[in-house]
């Protein structure tokens, strides 16, 4: 308790009676009294530059502003007041804690030390205390930077996987949309369905990804607090290091690392286009007619057979199959027409082609029949052995084809002008025609060159 007026009492000595707290870099003036420097120089500054003299805040004895000089020897033991009002004191006791109680974890003093309540208790100096203790601070904040270390590379994996995801999907986009670009008018719905799960499977990850993202922030900033917290600590006294220091150590202890949920980047959405290829020929097949050929249209030569479904070329001997000529025959191109004539909705045939080269699509009733080239008036395409194939209208368009159909399916929307080409076989898109407007009848139309021969499917088969 005598310490503690001590101490009082030095206090009192060292206050500055401007400011009333103990003085700053303190001052004497001529009279002998001492103030803060910052307090006696504002009290000058608020004098009248008109006085002839400065006086004193408490004596009124005159003083020269030059005359001002540092007390060193009451800065000393100011700071030795504020040392020792930092040192707690016992508050049973009065006294200074100079001893550590292991057995409690608290800061005790000597009288402390000797009663019944600390008897046998494992005791020592708050320096010698204080060592151990501050090395285990130590241990806990490196590895407390060990792990936030990991969650730092955990979030760091965390954004790749994002922008890894975000990779994919977008590719998965590009690959399903390609596809579906080949499937037209009849895969949008399959489209927009499977663009959606995508999206929505995007979404969802993202989401848990970016969760993900938000919780390892989270434990960051608790990581930073704490380690801000046991940093400060370690630099701070002995008394408030010791502090509740198992506290603190047991709450070091209790940080467990948690690692996010794992996010699997496998896209669950899986878009095989080849198995809706077969589904889109189903689905032709409900406008699917049958279609015959139409006799009066045929080159002289052509062969018919009775039911009038397949054509044949015969090569070099024309003369065994040749027919009265007409006014509707082709008379430059191995050609024949079929005898529907589509003048609205949709409509879907199968031809079986067989031999070198032959064309089939549609064409508008009243094409001339004495052109070598079809142009205007024409959706057809034309398939070879040798790969050069080509879809003629106004102008040729190559075809790049890994393979012949041996089947090829022709759609006719009218009302939407489009024809498109299906391998049949496959369920494969071929091509489609940009959109045209029609306003005329179209019939379908069969071209069989050299020794080549085609044969019409009917919807019954």
């Amino acid at each position: 308790m005598a310490s503690a007026a001590v101490t009082k009492k030095l206090r009192e000595e060292a206050t500055c009676p401007i400011c009333l707290e103990l003085m700053t870099e303190p001052v004497i003036i001529d009279c002998g009294h001492i103030y803060c420097r910052v307090c006696i120089v504002g009290f000058i500054k608020n004098q009248s530059s008109q006085a002839s003299s400065l006086k004193c805040p408490q004596c009124r004895e005159s003083f020269k502003r030059d005359s001002i000089r540092p007390n060193r020897h009451l800065a000393s033991i100011t700071e030795t007041i504020k040392e020792t009002e930092c040192e707690r004191l016992c508050e049973k006791h009065g006294e200074q804690l100079h001893l550590f109680c292991e057995d409690d974890g608290q800061l005790i003093c000597w009288r402390c030390e000797r009663s019944p309540q600390h008897k046998g208790h494992v005791t020592a100096l708050v320096e010698d205390a204080c060592q151990g203790y501050r090395k285990q601070l130590q241990k806990a904040v490196t590895k407390l930077k060990v792990t936030e270390s990991k969650y730092k590379q955990l979030k760091l994996d965390t954004t790749q996987k994002i922008s890894s995801w975000k990779e994919t999907i977008r590719n998965e986009e590009e690959r399903v949309h390609s596809e579906f670009v080949y499937l037209h008018t009849f895969l949008h719905q399959e489209e927009e369905f499977y663009m959606c799960q995508l999206k929505k499977e995007r979404e969802q990850k993202l989401s848990r990804l970016q969760d993900n993202v938000a919780h390892l922030d989270n434990k960051l900033q608790e990581l930073k607090n704490y380690i801000l917290e046991l940093d400060k600590k370690c630099q701070d006294s002995a008394q408030n290091l010791l502090q509740g220091i198992k506290d603190t150590l047991s709450r070091n202890s209790a940080i467990n690392m948690e690692k996010p949920e794992d996010v699997s980047l496998e896209v669950h959405t899986v878009c095989n286009v080849s198995e809706l290829s077969f589904t889109v020929i189903k689905m032709l097949k409900r406008y699917q007619v049958s279609v015959t050929l139409d006799p009066n249209t045929a080159r002289g030569y052509l062969h018919l057979s009775v039911d009038q479904r397949r054509v044949l070329h015969p090569g070099m001997y024309f003369s065994r199959f040749a027919r009265p000529q007409t006014t509707e025959q082709f008379t430059a191109l191995p050609s024949v027409l079929g005898r529907e004539r589509f003048t609205s909705g949709r409509h879907y045939f199968e031809v079986k082609l067989k031999g070198l080269e032959c064309s089939v699509g549609v064409c508008l009733d009243n094409v001339p029949r004495d052109t070598e080239k079809p142009t205007s008036g024409f959706w057809i395409i034309k398939l070879r052995k040798d790969g050069k194939n080509l879809a003629l209208s106004s102008e040729a368009i190559t075809l790049t084809l890994r393979h012949r159909p041996e089947v090829v399916g022709i759609m006719l929307d009218y009302e939407a002008g489009l024809v498109s080409f299906y391998n049949a076989t496959t369920g494969s898109h071929i091509y489609t025609f940009p959109k045209a407007s029609f306003s005329q009848a179209l019939r379908p139309y069969f071209q069989v060159n050299y020794r080549s021969s085609l044969f019409l499917i009917s919807s019954n088969e």
